[in-house]
Order: structure tokens, then C-alpha cells, then sequence
């Protein structure tokens, strides 16, 4: 079987491919070549699309720029998908497309939509974009959103809490008790082989993708502090005085700001029951807690 998998350069992507290469033919796309529309093997079975611009940290990113990248390109990849050969189109959005910052409960697919941010709304726009459209016989669209992802050359906050608690450093946070769902790669690149595998036990339409079990920020901080061997002590400062540091933060240049402290103290909570039934999941290949662990021993690396 031939895969084309796009926008294959980021951490998602490298990983996907990796996986994949051990049992198809991949073909790596980039659409910033010109050319890429001939370049495509005409006996691609499956699209991967990756392509996208994710947060924007520096806040730099116009809202035009993620519309292009998030929306505009996913369209142009979506007509070639029609007018081509290939019966699976399989598109990676995001868990901001439908919630950024806090549930109690797991959320489903059947939630309604709550994007918050540029990057959200554009996610979202794609898949209402692709879910409006009339698919040739023989062809299906799996959407997934996926919590945050993490694993072995993640740059994303998980290292950068690393970075702050493998040095010694407290833990100031710890009066906030939370839980949230993550997802390790080794776990993302299983759900995408049993989607290509058994795409025929899948209906067209969004599927959420996450680990079975959920963590909270003070789990990570104990693994992290257990894979380095460290006895520092958490510090539960008063939930009023963190939260009045984290609205200066908004005004001024702190490590800490409202929207990180929502990221690392709210409940953000996913069901995966969806895609496990219609796949005949029963386990995944890692728990969160041994996902996380891996992840944090490939930081100390």
C-alpha cells in the first residue's frame, strides 16, 4: 500500500513516518514545492494530511496565516484527494477545534464546538469545511483531534517543564488538583495504523484520539522528579496569590501567564471510546503513566 503523508517534517510527522515505513511505501509531500501536485504517485491509497501552523508562543501569526496553513491548504489537498485514485483521507485537527482550556467530564464528539483562539477557530473551520463535502463512492474522511501529544523530541510544554523542575526547582502549584488527557506518540502512531488497517469497520466523520487513562500536572512533576532522582519539595501556594500572579503575567514579561496557568491547573478531560469501538481497541500499546515516562527520560538524554 501507498501512503502520502504531508507536512511529514514536524514531530507528528517524523514519527508517523517512522512507524509507517515499517510496513508500506511511504512518500513524503511537501506543498511548499511547487510541483508536488505531479510528484504524487498516482497509486496512493491513503492522505495523511499533517499540514498545519500549530500555537503560535510569540504570538507573531496573523489570523491570516493560520487560515492558510489550517484551512486554505487542507482545502487544496482535499480537491486532489477527490479527483484521485486514493479511497482514505485522514486528517489530523486538534482537541482545540472543539475545547482549549477546561471540562469536568470527558468530552465526545457529539459535544458542541467551543474553540477559543485563532488556531482553534481555524481548526475548526477545516473540519466543518470537509465534513460539508460530497465524497466520491469508494472514498472516506477520518478527522481526529487529539489532546496534547508528547513522546521523544517533543518540544512542546512538557519540556519546558522539564527543564524548570529537573533543575531543582519547586513546584509552586501544587494547592491546584487536576487531571487531564494527554496522548503519548507511541499511542497516536497506533490509532492512525488501525485506522489505515481497518478503515472499512470506520464510519466518514471525527473521531477523538487519547491515552485510556488520565494524568494531572502533579504526576508529571513526581515522574519527572523520580526519573532524576530529586527530593524537592512541592509548594502549595495560596490559589488567590497564583492566580493574581498569572493576570500580571498577561500585562508583563512573567513565566507565567492566565492562559499557561488554565493549560497546567484545569481539567481537560477526553473520551477515546468512539474510535475504540469502531476499531475493536481493547488495550493500547502504552499506559499515559508509561508514555509520560518515556518521555521524560528521552528529555534527560
Amino acid at each position: 500500500m501507498k501512503i502520502a503523508v504531508f507536512g511529514s517534517t514536524g514531530f507528528i510527522g517524523k514519527n508517523i513516518v517512522k512507524s509507517l515505513q515499517q510496513n508500506f511505501s511511504i512518500q513524503e509531500i511537501s506543498l511548499r514545492n511547487a510541483s508536488w501536485k505531479t510528484d504524487l504517485d498516482k497509486k496512493t491509497e491513503v492522505f495523511i494530511n499533517l499540514i498545519g501552523k500549530a500555537h503560535d508562543h510569540k504570538g507573531t501569526a496573523t489570523e491570516k496565516e493560520y487560515y492558510f496553513a489550517n484551512v486554505e491548504l487542507a482545502q487544496q489537498l482535499f480537491e486532489v484527494f477527490k479527483k484521485s485514485e486514493a479511497s482514505l483521507f485522514i486528517h489530523i485537527s486538534s482537541l482545540a477545534a472543539l475545547e482549549e482550556f477546561e471540562s469536568d467530564r470527558a468530552l465526545t464528539e457529539n459535544d458542541p464546538c467551543n474553540p477559543v483562539s485563532v488556531y482553534g477557530k481555524s481548526k475548526r473551520e477545516a473540519e466543518k469545511w470537509l465534513l460539508e463535502q460530497s465524497l466520491p463512492e469508494g472514498k472516506k474522511l477520518l478527522i481526529i483531534r487529539p489532546p496534547m501529544v508528547h513522546g521523544p523530541g517533543d518540544k512542546g510544554n512538557l519540556g519546558l517543564l522539564y527543564k524548570i523542575i529537573s533543575k531543582g526547582i519547586p513546584y509552586p502549584l501544587a494547592s491546584f488538583d487536576n487531571s487531564r488527557s494527554f496522548i503519548s506518540i507511541d499511542n497516536f502512531t497506533f490509532y492512525i495504523l488501525q485506522m489505515i488497517e481497518n478503515k472499512n469497520h470506520m464510519e466518514n466523520g471525527v473521531y477523538h484520539i487519547a491515552d485510556d487513562e488520565t494524568i494531572a500536572t502533579s504526576e508529571i512533576i513526581e515522574v519527572i522528579k523520580k526519573v532524576e532522582n530529586l527530593k524537592t519539595p512541592n509548594i502549595s501556594l495560596p490559589r488567590f496569590l497564583v492566580k493574581g500572579i498569572a493576570r500580571c503575567g498577561d500585562f508583563l514579561p512573567l513565566p507565567l501567564n492566565t492562559k499557561k496557568l488554565k493549560k497546567l491547573t484545569n481539567n481537560l478531560l477526553v473520551s477515546n471510546q468512539k474510535i475504540k469501538i469502531a476499531l475493536k481497541i481493547d488495550k493500547l500499546p502504552l499506559t499515559a503513566k508509561e508514555g509520560l515516562e518515556q518521555t521524560i527520560k528521552s528529555f534527560r538524554k
